[in-house]
């Protein structure tokens, strides 16, 4: 089990490929958009480099009681930092921030029903040099808050209801209709 292969680089989907012997079942282990993105790596389609949890792995997290399958974590740390050398950032680094996306998957699409979570290694420290070094303060404290709002709904499960109420305090004290007008200070 620990020698498992539970990480799979986009460019890795040959490899993936040789695992388990046939595209359908490459869709099955890496999910219909991870073994996507894969595909279009290999055909040299520009794609952000990236990597794909196998549905394995998550199989193996639930009946281990969420617990992660010995030596997963340790290959996504592996793959994080693949992407690092890549895109020459650095994941939580506030001078050079890599922030990634996180997306649920499955071997057939459902829209609707998968999970998104953006902006993920953003915090307080790389928000603020966010707001300075693209000189848009307002889209790097809007990112945050969608990030906050985001992780707590999908990742811990609250409800949507306490970030719209704040929200809707925020637009009625400043005197806006949305989101996207809310002043820089409201969304700090």
């Amino acid at each position: 089990m620990a020698d498992t292969k539970w990480v799979y680089g986009f460019d890795q989907v040959s490899e993936a490929e040789e695992a388990v012997g046939s595209w359908d079942a490459v869709r099955g282990l890496l999910g219909g958009k991870g073994a996507n993105l894969g595909e279009m790596t290999r055909l040299e389609i520009p794609v952000p480099p990236g990597f794909t949890v196998t549905t394995e792995a998550c199989l193996a997290y639930l009946e281990a009681g969420e617990q992660f399958p010995p030596g997963s974590w340790e290959q996504v740390e592996e793959q994080l930092a693949r992407v690092e050398s890549a895109t020459g950032k650095r994941f939580g680094d506030p001078e050079n921030p890599l922030l990634v996306s996180c997306r649920s998957g499955a071997k057939f699409s459902m829209p609707g029903m998968m999970d998104t979570v953006l902006d993920i290694g953003l915090n307080h420290e790389v928000a603020a040099e966010l707001a300075i070094s693209s000189g848009d303060a307002h889209f790097a404290y809007d990112s945050y808050r969608r990030l906050i709002q985001m992780f707590g709904s999908v990742v811990l499960g609250n409800p949507d209801e306490p970030y719209e109420e704040i929200l809707e305090e925020f637009r009625a004290s400043t005197g806006v209709a949305t989101d996207a007008e809310l002043p820089t200070d409201a969304l700090k």
